[in-house]
């Protein structure tokens, strides 16, 4: 069998629908679906007909499907239209404001037990049920349905009127029941009709419709139900979210991490372990995740420089600071880093990030500020002490983040202050993007975020200035020993000029 692009997009199409009406239904299981803003109206037939029992079978299912909605003046408004030979319009969009109102109306109904004047229900709801006076509402954000329940075939027109409402936005459902005529419904019904026209045999199962337009009003809450990827804040909106930072963070341009100071600059360096116990699988989920902190990083000439060190039993340099300053670089080169194996000696690396990779020669600019994110998946087979305190001494913001195997206390000791900000494990690799989620580089200087560029500006200026002063010194001190050596020569040559005059 031949699989074409079409069909591909077609199995693609069903995968997509599957997974939200899989979401949809573990939502609605959940208690976490809510109903978009909509001004709802049931029209109901209660000709001659429907019997008694059976007009009270559609009224439990009216309560039902009210009872899954969002009922409220900024949610969701109801109304019920009845009809026979005549219309009554028993319950307005603007009369009651909470479910238990509702239903209370709707229990009130009465049948009217006369013709069925579809089409005339249907100009009623257009004109009447779904004015501005009975308290529908004008915004384009707010979805105009109907919900027609009959049981029987028209005695008048309804394609023409139904094909009003539709233009005039009225988005229709047509539920038949018993010997009701299916034409008629595919004329009232909105498109596709599938999803518009349902049948049932008798009133006596029309309840198991229920589910079907509740879940149809139902627009899950993402931000409960987990379906985001929002480093810190999630704000719900309409079958949607969107994402945000908490105070004192700035939203990143991918709309889902947050930075302490994204216009400050910093160096980052990457201290990777690559021992043997890391294993290729793995070590793949590794490069991953540093790029997934990297696209967390505001990466340019003049904010973020990355640099990258992998260490087993040898220590080496992937790439120094500032060689790629783009985020496609970057992570293009993170991707094509080679996989070491051996053994792990940690304190041997941490060593070379404080001696080497933070130095002026391998790319770090002065007065910027360091990060050190060391990863390591097992035990040190040297000592780590001294190293890890050295770095943090010469200022060096230090994240420790260990997995499976790693010991913790080790990672504590790397770790700066505050530890549990700074220190990360987790037991599987497989769920270090949760780590990637929680770790935040604070770029800023901490007493004071806004003002990291002025401050590396004005070290810079000073470091300048105490250059220039130092080869002025310099400059002066070889001239004041010149002169001292001309002194000493001319005293030589004072007696002879004397005794010339």
């Amino acid at each position: 069998m031949t699989v074409t692009p079409l069909l591909l997009l077609l199995l693609g199409l069903m995968g997509a629908q599957a997974l939200m009406d899989q979401r949809t239904a573990a939502a609605m299981a959940a208690g976490l679906c809510k109903t978009r803003p909509t001004d709802l109206v049931f029209i109901i037939d209660s000709s001659r007909s429907v019997r008694p029992s059976e007009f009270e079978q559609v009224k439990v299912f009216l309560a039902k499907v009210i009872e899954g909605l969002d009922v409220g003046p900024n949610a969701t408004r109801v109304g019920v239209v009845n009809y026979a030979s005549r219309v009554k319009n028993e319950v307005s969009l603007k009369t009651h404001k909470t479910k238990a109102g509702l239903v209370k109306a709707v229990t009130k109904i009465e049948p009217l037990s006369t013709g069925t004047m579809t089409g005339l229900a249907i100009q009623f709801s257009l004109n009447v049920a779904f004015s501005e006076a009975e308290g529908a509402r004008k915004s384009n954000e707010i979805s105009k349905v109907a919900i027609i329940v009959t049981d029987g075939r028209p005695q008048d027109n309804v394609k023409d009127v139904a094909q009003r409402a539709r233009d005039a936005g009225i988005e229709i459902f047509a539920i038949g029941v018993g010997r009701v005529d299916m034409s008629t419904l595919k004329q009232m019904a909105s498109d596709p009709l599938d999803d518009h026209v349902d049948y049932v045999e008798s009133y006596s199962v029309i309840e198991k419709l229920t589910k079907k337009f509740q879940e149809a009003f139902c627009v899950s809450d993402l931000c409960a139900t987990g379906d985001h990827d929002c480093e810190q804040v999630c704000i719900s909106t309409p079958g949607s979210f969107k994402c945000a930072c908490k105070e004192g963070f700035t939203l990143m341009d991918d709309g889902r991490s947050c930075s302490a100071c994204s216009n400050a600059a910093t160096d980052v360096v990457f201290l990777i372990d690559g021992s043997k116990s890391v294993r290729p699988e793995n070590f793949e989920l590794v490069k991953k995740w540093i790029n997934q902190i990297i696209d967390k990083l505001d990466v340019s000439d003049t904010k973020a420089h990355v640099g990258l060190v992998q260490y087993s039993s040898a220590v080496k340099q992937e790439f120094p600071l500032g060689r790629h300053n783009n985020k496609k670089d970057l992570k293009d080169a993170v991707k094509k880093m080679a996989y070491m194996e051996r053994g792990t000696m940690t304190g041997q690396a941490l060593r070379f990030l404080t001696d080497s990779s933070f130095s002026f020669m391998q790319g770090a600019r002065p007065g910027v500020t360091k990060v050190g994110i060391v990863f390591t998946d097992g035990r040190s087979q040297d000592y780590i002490g001294d190293a890890a305190k050295k770095a943090k001494e010469l200022g060096i913001k230090m994240y420790a983040v260990g997995v499976g195997n790693a010991v913790e206390d080790e990672l504590k000791e790397i770790a700066s202050e505050p530890i549990g900000e700074h220190y990360f494990y987790t037991a599987d690799f497989k769920t270090m993007t949760q780590i990637g989620k929680k770790l935040q580089i604070n770029i800023c200087q901490e007493e004071d975020p806004c003002e990291c560029d002025s401050l590396v500006k004005f070290q810079k200026k000073v470091e300048d200035a105490l250059q220039a002063l130092t080869k002025k010194l310099e400059s002066m001190s070889r001239g004041s020993l010149c002169w001292r050596t001309r002194s000493s020569k001319m005293s030589h040559l004072a007696p002879l000029t004397l005794f010339s005059l």
